[in-house]
């Protein structure tokens, strides 16, 4: 993921010059992977890119601290126009002149260059369940071990870990002070000051991962897309050293980035958080199309992946709306892609609305079955039947149960109903 600094053959318009905010075009420069120029330029008519944080850049003092802790990277994927940049990981596209600050609040504009500050400084990790993320169909009843840093590239009014998605990586740690690097033999527990200023490079994950006998690492909780650099290299060591990589993602992601970080992912969570483009933009600051593009990359090249729908009334509620979902699940994924419905609880910026009715998470169900998928889920409750079992689609028995995150009863076997030997769609144990 080195930088290609030769300058391309390209006739650069003046309208699109001014999109790209280049003052002139000597210094133009990409700083990622080479034969995709064309839909990088394609900058006419183009949508505007993302609102950033104007001069937001961290002060000299905090850079400094920022880089002698090893917390600071160049981008991979970005434009040089100039002493701007863009960045091009995510549908952002953030122009950043000097010393401004990217949308998701981890990048920053540094003397035209690009740099993430969310490198080896997770402000959270747990052990979980798989279960959790939730993924019913990858490697059930195993452990994960679950980090995160700082940052977003949406802004979900109903986001539940918005205390560090909507969070500079400096307001969630803290340079100043011994430094504290978190390797195995592991302490019995952190205190929050330890925590504040702990360091978890890639090698220091997957030591950590094989140390609690995780079979498998979730970039989760915020957003992997906005950590990217810290999540490509950790999923490209953790490969090496055979464990497993699960992506817990948004889904909003330009082509390049997810094909590079592919090669690397087992397993994906993806949120599909409704099917119009409007509301995308009134609930999450997003667009709908990059996470249709996503689910068709990552079923073209094969990975592993279960799409979670949240259902949160008046936005993603419309039934017409999750049939034409489902409908277009069937079409471009087939029938044995696992769908999870979510219920809505209230917080963030809509606490004022009510938790989903239980009836229309059984009726979203009843819908994507009628659709044609096979494997449908309810998540966040409890009082509605089988809404955690996975049923064989021949013999139609149960053949995962689950109560929550546990698995209570498991007949599969080599991946097969162990009733009428139908193979289930997903990665079990061997």
């Amino acid at each position: 993921m080195g930088m290609d600094q030769t300058t391309p053959n390209i006739l650069m318009t003046r309208r699109r010059a001014l999109a790209c905010g280049a003052a002139g075009f000597a210094g133009l420069a990409l700083n990622s992977h080479a034969g995709w120029l064309d839909s990088l330029f394609n900058l006419s008519g183009a949508e505007a890119p993302a609102d950033v944080f104007k001069g937001d850049a961290p002060s000299e003092e905090l850079w400094a601290l920022w880089c002698q802790r090893g917390w600071v990277k160049e981008a991979s994927h970005y434009l040089k126009l100039d002493r701007n940049v863009q960045c091009k990981t995510c549908p952002n596209n953030c122009l950043l002149a000097p010393g401004d600050r990217s949308h998701c609040r981890n990048k920053v504009n540094r003397d035209g260059t690009l740099y993430t500050m969310a490198y080896g400084n997770p402000c959270t990790f747990h052990i979980d369940p798989v279960e959790k993320k939730p993924l019913f169909h990858f490697l059930p009843g195993t452990p994960t071990f679950s980090l995160a840093t700082s940052g977003c590239v949406f802004r979900c009014l109903n986001c539940q870990n918005w205390e560090i998605s909507q969070k500079k990586p400096e307001e969630t740690k803290d340079p100043h002070g011994p430094a504290y690097r978190l390797r195995p033999p592991l302490p019995s527990e952190l205190s929050l000051q330890e925590m504040s200023r702990l360091s978890l490079f890639p090698d220091d994950v997957v030591a950590v991962a094989q140390s609690l006998h995780c079979p498998s690492i979730s970039y989760t909780y915020s957003e992997p897309t906005a950590y990217y650099e810290y999540a490509y290299d950790t999923c490209q060591l953790a490969h090496e050293q055979r464990l497993k990589n699960i992506i817990v993602t948004c889904g909003s992601i330009e082509d390049r980035p997810l094909r590079d970080l592919a090669k690397f992912v087992d397993a994906a969570h993806v949120d599909l958080k409704g099917f119009s483009d409007a509301v995308y933009q009134q609930l999450n600051a997003g667009k709908l199309q990059p996470i249709l593009d996503t689910l068709k990359t990552y079923h073209e090249l094969g990975v592993w992946f279960e799409v979670i729908n949240l259902v949160v009334p008046t936005y993603t509620d419309d039934l017409e709306m999750i049939k034409r979902m489902c409908g277009w699940l069937v079409a471009n994924l087939g029938p044995d892609r696992p769908l999870h419905f979510s219920r809505f609880a209230p917080q963030h910026k809509l606490e004022h609305l009510p938790p989903t009715p239980v009836d229309i998470l059984v009726r979203a169900r009843d819908a994507a079955r009628a659709a044609g998928l096979h494997y449908v889920y309810i998540g966040n409750v409890r009082e509605v039947p089988d809404a955690g079992t996975t049923f064989c689609p021949n013999c139609r028995r149960a053949i995962v149960e689950r109560d929550v995150f546990s698995v209570t009863a498991y007949h599969l076997a080599a991946g097969r109903c162990r009733f009428c030997g139908t193979s289930i769609a997903g990665v079990w144990p061997a």
